[in-house]
């Protein structure tokens, strides 16, 4: 290597280093969840690029036995295998969705070992699912590398790296109880935050069946002895917090953080994504702005201190949790850096704010919405909506937009969609039903974005889908579900406590062919944004869900998604997560497809990359999604080139 060239890569290296906030993990591998602890899922590896990735091929194929586990259960009706390995000093490390981490041979796939907290496979689970383990390690070499995994039971538990063997000085023999003064209904999907020694975990809680679920409280714990250091409710009751006046009525739960915490490791910060209070759909008991539910909440990491924080939605009646991890980047203006975070949303609205106050980098404006028409609801009259990046995703449902496969479905979701209430986004919930545009599986979902720190490009994968949401008097639900079908398909939330029950539907028919959809395509789509600018760069259809023999063009009409993607300095953009069950790969500058091969199942999870002395692998987890309906499978897959 020249002295020039050797020149360009300290400073590329430097660039990282800032850009991430933190200090750069080795290139050839992958630590966190998002590769960095603030979320851009970018690796600086480019063996594989736009030149070579058609040369992809099987490397191995690691099975995880998780199918064995759901026998004489329910769980495969709402397990999602949604893991992205760790890759550490050439070891993987994942979790199931009943949470059996296990440690593999990076370059074999080969098993090292297996830990079973032995969940009980027959409790009443709100999700089966765990996204993935936190890995923490000594900087002075005093004590073991720890892998932590939080379960849908409710419990933390440290583990050994090197064996996979509980730490006893950690908690209770290795454990400790979330669940001990906050209640059974307290579970966990996302890996755990690390910020130096203290440990942060927030909590997934079913949010539709009742309003007095917990509160989602979140927790910092000692990484090494696992005690509490502190604990930050996204509810309020102390008066001297300015937003306890924001909440009135007898009562709510959630607002809890169940998707990936970023941290900020050089500014001491973490930050929470909060989501919506219960019940979702109807707020008559907890009228107010709500603060801090559906909120990006800034807190010092070693003391839980709030320092700053962001509503992305005001009093939310429509489930707009913030469902993906904040992405911490560096904006470049006027020739300055300026730490920033991205907050993408399910409404479809990106949020670019200074990460060390919390104000706007792009312009946001609070616009009026509609008024709620059910008597005791009382809707924020505005909520914000970004200038730049302008939202994406399903935002208008128009009479061009109506669709069908033939003229006879397109005439029924014409007099289906002609029967309920749309005022635009924000239509609140209504007697007679009201369309959701996005619904609430996004825009963006858990899924998330991902950041080529080069090209200064902000990739993500969205879905195009209307969400229908009833309300209904609580005495009069027998007699609304058999006057009309759809509602008697629909999905029911109790909210007890409330006096409505709440039916949720889409707008989609489903049927021996699988969903035929009332809205035209794209159904799902990847696209890109210029951070600097704020302007989209490119949007193409992601995957296909309709058979594409039979419908001329459904190869172009994108499919319902869930799980993220990654980008790569070799110019990709890697991503599976649609119905149809491929891996793909695009290029990153112009979202043009250059790899497509299909999983044994379902991918709804979000790749990564590594190397081993100098091979690069892509891997990803296929175990299909119960709810989805996609493969099941237990499936851990690598690809690298061929000879």
């Amino acid at each position: 290597m020249n002295i020039t060239s050797l020149f360009w890569l300290i400073v590329f290296q430097l660039f990282l280093t800032t850009a991430q906030g933190q200090s750069t993990p080795a290139d050839d591998q992958w630590p966190a969840y998002g590769r960095d602890h603030g979320g851009m899922r970018f690796s600086p590896l480019n063996t594989i690029n736009t030149h070579n990735v058609t040369n992809l091929k099987v490397a191995w194929i690691y099975r995880t036995g998780e199918l064995g586990t759901y026998a004489g259960t329910q769980l495969h009706e709402k397990s999602a295998f949604e893991a992205t390995p760790l890759m550490i000093g050439n070891m993987l490390y994942f979790s199931t969705p009943t949470n059996r981490v296990i440690a593999i041979d990076a370059s074999t796939g080969k098993e090292k070992w297996i830990y079973n907290p032995g969940i009980d496979l027959k409790g009443d689970y709100s999700e089966v699912t765990s996204r993935g383990v936190s890995y923490w390690k000594s900087r002075e070499g005093n004590e073991p590398a720890r892998i932590f995994t939080a379960t849908i039971d409710g419990r933390l538990i440290a583990l050994n790296a090197e064996n996979g063997a509980l730490i006893p000085s950690f908690g209770k023999n290795g454990m400790i109880n979330l669940q001990t003064g906050w209640g059974k209904d307290v579970s966990v999907t996302s890996p755990p935050a690390i910020i130096g020694n203290t440990l942060v975990v927030g909590s997934s809680i079913g949010d539709n069946q009742r309003i007095d679920y917990p509160k989602g409280v979140v927790r910092g714990y000692d990484v090494l002895s696992g005690a509490l250091r502190w604990s930050w409710d996204p509810i309020p009751v102390d008066s001297r917090d300015m937003a306890s006046g924001t909440w009135k009525g007898k009562g709510s739960g959630a607002a809890n953080a169940w998707a990936v915490i970023s941290a900020d490791s050089e500014r001491n910060m973490v930050f929470i994504p909060t989501s919506s209070p219960s019940p979702d759909y109807y707020g008559g008991e907890r009228t107010g702005q709500n603060l801090y539910g559906n909120s990006i909440v800034a807190l010092q990491a070693s003391t839980g201190k709030l320092l700053w924080y962001y509503q992305v939605v005001h009093h939310d009646l429509w489930d707009y949790d913030i469902a993906a991890q904040p992405l911490l980047f560096d904006h470049e203006k006027d020739g300055k850096k300026i730490p920033a975070i991205a907050i993408g949303t399910k409404m479809g609205h990106i949020f670019i704010l200074n990460r060390e106050t919390g104000q706007p980098l792009f312009p946001v404006e609070e616009r009026p919405v509609p008024a709620s028409t059910v008597a005791g609801e009382i809707a924020w009259p505005t909520q914000p909506f970004p200038v730049l990046p302008a939202p994406i995703g399903l935002q208008q449902l128009t009479p061009d937009d109506i669709w069908g496969p033939t003229p006879e479905a397109k005439k029924e979701a014409a007099e289906r969609i002609a029967r309920l209430e749309y005022k635009g986004p924000f239509t609140p919930p209504g007697y007679k039903g009201s369309i959701m545009t996005p619904g609430n599986v996004g825009g963006i979902h858990w899924g998330g974005m991902c950041y080529d720190p080069v090209q200064k490009l902000l990739v993500t994968n969205i879905n195009r889908l209307a969400a229908v949401i009833t309300i209904i008097p609580r005495d009069s639900l027998k007699t609304a579900v058999e006057k009309d079908a759809t509602l008697a398909r629909s999905e029911t939330g109790r909210q007890k406590g409330a006096p409505y029950v709440m039916k949720r539907g889409y707008l989609f028919t489903s049927g021996e062919k699988g969903l035929t959809m009332q809205t035209a395509p794209p159904w799902g789509t990847l696209l890109s944004i210029d951070l600097q600018t704020g302007n989209k760069k490119w949007e193409v259809p992601l995957g296909y869900m309709m058979d594409t023999t039979q419908y001329t063009g459904a190869a172009q009409w994108g499919s319902i998604n869930f799980g993220g993607a990654i980008v790569t300095n070799g110019g990709l953009t890697f991503v599976a997560a649609t119905i149809d069950g491929h891996l793909r790969a695009f290029e990153t500058g112009s979202g043009k497809l250059l790899w497509t091969v299909p999983l044994p199942a379902g991918g709804q999870s979000t790749p990564m990359t590594y190397a081993v002395n100098g091979k690069q692998y892509i891997v990803i987890s296929a175990g299909g999604h119960g709810k989805l309906g996609t493969m099941l499978g237990d499936y851990v897959i690598a690809y690298t080139l061929g000879e």
